[in-house]
C-alpha cells in the first residue's frame, strides 16, 4: 500500500483543496495554516497536494488540479519524496521517541534562516503537532510570530486539544469525513471492496481511511482473514498471538481496538467503572511504559467473560 508521502491521488478532499488553492491563486493564502481532525483522515496527503500544486506551477508535469493528482514525473514531487527539496521541510515524531523535541524546532529555525535557492515559496509541514512538548511549542510559537518572507507553515493536529496561542495565529480547517467517505477512499486506494475484506463488525464504528488501511495492512502482514472475524475474536487473536509484543510500532493502533471494544460492549452504568479502569490503564501504559503483559492478561480475562 502507498505511503502517504507517495500518494499521488487525492480522494474526497477536493473541496478543502479547492478552497486553499483559491486562496493561493488570489494571493490570500495565510502563511500559517492549521489542519485538525482525526488521525488518518487525509490531512497529510491534502497538505502535500497543495504544496505540490504551488511548487510545480511552472514546472514540467505540473499538478493536475482537474483530477487532483500529482504527476510522478514532476521534479518537485521527486525532491519532496527523496527529502532533498530546498523548499520543503518536514517535522514529525522520530522513531522510538514520545515527543517532537525542541532540537527539531531548532533545526527548523536554521532551515528558515537560510537563504532561499530559488524564488519559490518554502513550506514547513508539521505532522502530529499534538506530540510537541512545552519547550517545542514555545520555540515554534516564536517562529510563528516572526516568520521569514515567503515561508508557509502547515500544522497538522490530530486532537481537539490545541494551544490557543497556536490556533489564534493560524487559518483553521477541521477535516471531517463520514464513514461512507472513509470507505470510499479505502476502496479507491486499495482498488477492492472493503466488504469482501473486513467484517462489518470491525468497520461498523467510525473509522478514518488511515485506520481502515492500517487494519487491512495488519491483516495482510499477519495473514489474518478479517472477512468473517468479529471485533471480540480479533482482539483475542491479538492477545493469544502476542502481537502487542511483536508490533511495538503498531501498539497505538492495537490499543485503539481495545478502547473501541470497551466503548461498544461496556456502555451501561453498572460496568462504567470497569471500562474506565481499562481505558485509564491503556493510557498509562502508552505514557509511562508500564508492564504491558499483565494488562493484556487482564484484558483477555475481561473479554472472555463479557
Amino acid at each position: 500500500m502507498t505511503d502517504p508521502i507517495n500518494q499521488t491521488k487525492l480522494f474526497e478532499l477536493d473541496n478543502y483543496f479547492n478552497e486553499l488553492k483559491c486562496l493561493f491563486d488570489n494571493d490570500k493564502l495565510p502563511n500559517k495554516i492549521l489542519l485538525t481532525g482525526p488521525k488518518g483522515s487525509g490531512k497529510f496527503t491534502l497538505s502535500l497536494h497543495l504544496i505540490n500544486y504551488i511548487l510545480s506551477k511552472n514546472e514540467e508535469y505540473s499538478y493536475d488540479d482537474q483530477n487532483f493528482q500529482i504527476n510522478e514525473k514532476n521534479r518537485s514531487f521527486k525532491l519532496v519524496k527523496n527529502n532533498t527539496s530546498p523548499n520543503f521541510y518536514l517535522i514529525d515524531i522520530k522513531k522510538e521517541k514520545k515527543n517532537i523535541e525542541v532540537d527539531q524546532i531548532r533545526e527548523l529555525i536554521n532551515f528558515c534562516n537560510k537563504s532561499s535557492f530559488n524564488s519559490k515559496p518554502r513550506f514547513i509541514l508539521i505532522d502530529n503537532h499534538e506530540l510537541m512538548n512545552t519547550n517545542s511549542n514555545n520555540a515554534l510559537l516564536k517562529t510563528l510570530e516572526e516568520p521569514n518572507d515567503n515561508i508557509f507553515f502547515i500544522i497538522i493536529n490530530n486532537t481537539s486539544k490545541i494551544l490557543e496561542t497556536i490556533k489564534s495565529r493560524c487559518l483553521f480547517f477541521k477535516i471531517t469525513l463520514s464513514q461512507q467517505e472513509s470507505v470510499k477512499i479505502f476502496n479507491k486506494i486499495v482498488d477492492k471492496d472493503i466488504k469482501s475484506l473486513i467484517n462489518d463488525d470491525l468497520i461498523s464504528h467510525y473509522f478514518t481511511p488511515g485506520d481502515l488501511l492500517n487494519l487491512y495492512k495488519f491483516s495482510l502482514e499477519k495473514k489474518i482473514d478479517l472477512s468473517n472475524m468479529k471485533l471480540k475474536e480479533f482482539l483475542l487473536e491479538i492477545i493469544d498471538n502476542h502481537y502487542y509484543k511483536k508490533d511495538v510500532l503498531s501498539i497505538d493502533f492495537i490499543f485503539a481496538f481495545f478502547q473501541i471494544y470497551f466503548t461498544k460492549e461496556i456502555n451501561n452504568l453498572d460496568n462504567y467503572s470497569v471500562y474506565a479502569k481499562f481505558v485509564s490503564s491503556i493510557n498509562d501504559i502508552k505514557r509511562f511504559n508500564l508492564d504491558i503483559e499483565s494488562l493484556f492478561i487482564q484484558l483477555r480475562h475481561q473479554i472472555v467473560n463479557d
